[in-house]
């Protein structure tokens, strides 16, 4: 699976506006120009592994939201992946995982 840093990206701005920082104050606390968060947050340069932390750590969001849509946090952190698994499958796959997953879930 590749990462789409355009996504990554607009999760980070997501993630600033809900803690109510500025471009300008995240880039403070980072210790990184304003131009660098802006390419962030718009998916035109890459964000390496330290730097994701340091965001997540600041911005109080953990890595598997930035980079996948997933929240350990929530009970439903799975849907995202499930939904990407399933959205290919043939309906006669489907009905058999439906039934596969309800057989799981009753007993």
């Amino acid at each position: 699976m590749a990462l789409d840093y355009k996504i990554i990206g607009e999760r980070i701005k997501k993630a600033r506006l809900n803690k109510e920082f500025t471009q300008e104050q995240l880039a403070e606390k980072l210790e990184v120009s304003v131009a660098y968060l802006s390419r962030l947050e718009t998916g035109s340069t890459h964000v390496n592994l330290k730097r994701l932390n340091q965001i997540c750590e600041f911005l109080d969001v953990n890595e598997g939201y930035i980079l996948n849509g997933s929240n350990n946090n929530s009970t439903l952190y799975l849907t995202n992946d499930f939904s990407e698994l399933l959205k290919d499958c043939k309906p006669e796959k489907l009905k058999l995982i439906y039934n596969i997953a309800k057989v799981i879930i009753e007993n």
